[in-house]
């Protein structure tokens, strides 16, 4: 099993920054895809960033703003935060799927980390 654990999250004004990271730990697979999703209180999660290989994909409300990158030595990904706006507060969850030739695409979720974007 793969074990995710976030951290970074916490409270910033408007136009502020912050950066998360997520290590994983664990039986970690060869191949894998991270991301980051988030979830505010009576929404459905949503993607926010995720990077295969050196494939990055951004959702177009936070494209030129937010960063992912990845350290596979560390199998560690970061989301730079940067230009906060309001709207971006939410938990943030870190998403890990691995990949093989007998199970495919196995997802694993972190616990997730709160940010709050206030003045």
């Amino acid at each position: 099993q793969v074990q995710l654990v976030e951290s970074g999250g916490g409270l910033v004004q408007p136009g502020g920054s912050l950066r998360l990271s997520c290590a994983a730990s664990g039986s970690i697979f060869s191949i894998n895809v991270m991301g980051w999703y988030r979830q505010n209180p009576g929404k459905e999660r949503e993607l926010v960033a995720r990077i295969s290989g050196v494939t990055t994909n951004y959702a177009d409300s936070v494209k030129g703003r937010f960063t992912i990158s990845r350290d596979n030595a560390k199998n560690t990904v970061y989301l730079q935060m940067d230009s906060l706006k309001p709207e971006d507060t939410a938990v943030y969850y870190c998403n890990y799927v691995g990949y093989d030739r007998f199970s495919g695409g196995v997802d694993y979720w972190g616990k997730g980390t709160l940010v709050t974007v206030s003045s």
